[in-house]
């Protein structure tokens, strides 16, 4: 039901902006007021979000670590898996964000006959979160050749790697087919795995059609139903710029696009798609393992009147004395 709902609320997004983008006196409410509105919904949501989780407190510290940590000077530590100073946690943070670290350790268990509970290695799913996000990374950058003029050097370099497979013309960039392929390997993951598709809501189908539908589309007016990239490229530069202008005939299928990509900037903050910031104000990664060399004070603990042994002894020498007991002071 989860998905049936996700996947028509999609639909119902792509129909409305074709209806809209139909209308000619519209053009300008989807093309300058509705992605000024979608961003300043992002960035406030980000930010108020970042501003929430940076002021939160950590009581407790809690690193997840996978590795030895550091102790005595015999025994080898692990500084990336289980690092104890600001360099390591750097290191390791670079590795979980750039590569995925710990979803490619991830492994999957299986109850089989006898009944036996069997481990393995589940890499399908760490492949298809890193080319889809990469995918997505490279895809995002190449689009800054719309908004800036003169062009950085890096994107046309990108551009140029991207698109090194010459196949017809246009030429075929490599990332229009890895996210496809990617998104269409999620999807289809949490539809036929069962204990997956159990614990699966609306909030995990959504972005992954939103997201379909925004690549797709871009497909479709990249490779089947050309639009005037001059004009598109005049409409974003006045956005970036802040000096908007609408020109004439661009075409409806840019401005479905453009709605799709809105509607998934202003769903970003409330979604479970803000784990782009999240990870590094995680206190289970961006913390030192090290309550072996440092001593972590929780600073919610309320102040108690503590005992020591030495005030105990004062307190109970003679009774200790007599009953043999060893003493510190005489």
């Amino acid at each position: 039901m989860d998905v049936i709902f996700s996947l028509f609320a999609v639909l119902v997004i792509i129909a409305a902006a074709l209806l809209g983008a139909s209308v000619p006196r519209l053009d300008f409410f989807f093309g300058v007021v509705f992605p000024y509105a979608a961003m300043s919904v992002f960035l406030v949501g980000i930010i108020y979000r970042v501003i929430k989780w940076s002021t939160s407190p950590v009581p407790f510290h809690i690193p997840t670590i996978a590795g030895q940590q550091k102790s005595l000077p015999w025994i080898k530590d692990s500084k990336l898996e289980s690092p104890h100073n600001t360099l390591g946690v750097i290191g390791r943070m670079a590795i979980e964000i750039l590569f995925f670290r710990s979803l490619f350790r991830n492994t999957k268990m299986e109850l089989k006959n006898g009944p036996k509970l069997v481990y393995g290695s589940s890499k399908y799913l760490w492949l298809g979160a890193i080319v889809f996000h990469w995918s997505m990374l490279i895809i995002v950058l190449r689009h800054l050749r719309l908004f800036m003029q003169p062009i950085p050097p890096f994107v046309l370099g990108l551009d140029g790697i991207d698109g090194f497979f010459q196949i017809g013309l246009p030429g075929l960039y490599i990332t229009d087919v890895l996210i496809l392929s990617a998104l269409t390997f999620l999807i289809l993951r949490r539809l036929t795995v069962t204990k997956l598709r159990y614990i699966s809501l609306s909030s995990d189908y959504f972005p992954l059609f939103l997201i379909f539908s925004i690549a797709t589309t871009g497909i479709l007016m990249r490779y089947f139903f050309r639009i005037d990239l001059v004009n598109v490229k005049e409409l974003a530069v006045g956005l970036f710029s802040f000096h908007p202008v609408v020109p004439q005939g661009i075409g409806v299928l840019f401005y479905v696009h453009l709605f799709l990509v809105c509607v998934l900037l202003a769903y970003f903050p409330f979604s479970k798609l803000l784990h782009m910031p999240g990870v590094f104000l995680s206190p289970t990664r961006n913390l030192a393992n090290n309550s072996r060399m440092k001593r972590h004070v929780n600073p919610w603990n309320h102040p108690v009147r503590v005992h020591t042994y030495e005030e105990y002894e004062d307190e109970f020498r003679e009774k200790m004395r007599e009953a043999g007991l060893p003493l510190d002071k005489e």
